[in-house]
């Protein structure tokens, strides 16, 4: 018999695997075949449901026939144990195959998009001096101000306020935080207004970097303040 013809028979058999129904000798050849054969294995997954699902259908001896048990040796049925171990084996090789598949589409799009990048980028070059000049972007308004400790307090670093249309981005870059934590971030306005632009916890080397933003115009904010839990002034920033 041809490896073939050997696949077909024991496909074929698939059925009485899961059902029980099978003598010791088929069990065996199925359970060999199915360590190495993928497609088995994934009938095998897709038929896993069907017992299950004839114990739920009424009995045939209840409907008017008389049709004696099957009797099949013990030995002779495959442990639910084997069973789910090659569903999973068959399970886990659709996952691996799953994830391969992916990484070759992100590998095909990532050398889609630089080649798409360089053709844009030659056209560009291949324009020459005839086409309109390209202005450079225009750079974000920063300003940066440190940090002078309060009374009493070890706190430095600095503060870097990025203007925003939607007001301004605060980035901090803080050492020598001492006090209870969490520890606030307040924007102050110089009618004194303050909002909450950022909070945060202690940390063991008591650093912290940390963004927040605020609603407030960048010109109108006079000083970045840190203060911890209890409302005590750690540092606080001036812009200038």
């Amino acid at each position: 018999m041809s490896d073939l013809d050997e696949h077909d028979s024991l496909h074929r058999l698939l059925g009485g695997y899961l059902l029980g129904g099978l003598d010791e000798a088929d069990t065996d050849r199925l359970d060999a075949h199915l360590h190495d054969c993928a497609e088995c294995r994934a009938e095998l997954d897709r038929l896993a449901p069907v017992p299950e699902m004839l114990q739920h259908l009424p009995d045939a001896r209840h409907l008017g026939g008389d049709l004696p048990p099957l009797t099949v040796a013990p030995a002779a049925r495959p442990s639910p144990q084997n069973i789910e171990n090659l569903l999973s084996r068959m399970r886990a090789e659709k996952t691996r195959e799953t994830r391969v598949s992916r990484v070759r589409w992100l590998v095909a799009a990532s050398v889609a998009v630089i080649a798409a990048g360089a053709i844009g980028y030659g056209v560009i070059l291949n324009r020459g001096d005839g086409g309109p000049s390209q202005q450079p972007p225009v750079a974000a308004q920063t300003i940066t101000a440190n940090f002078q400790a309060a009374t009493g307090s070890g706190m430095g670093g600095q503060a870097v306020l990025t203007k925003k249309t939607w007001g301004v981005a605060v980035a901090l870059n803080m050492t020598g935080m001492q006090g209870k934590a969490p520890f606030f971030c307040m924007v102050k306005k110089a009618d004194g207004t303050t909002q909450q632009a950022a909070v945060w916890g202690e940390t063991p080397e008591h650093t912290a970097k940390v963004e927040g933003s605020s609603s407030f115009p960048a010109t109108d904010v006079r000083a970045i303040v840190i203060t911890d839990s209890d409302g005590k002034i750690l540092g606080t920033a001036t812009p200038t």
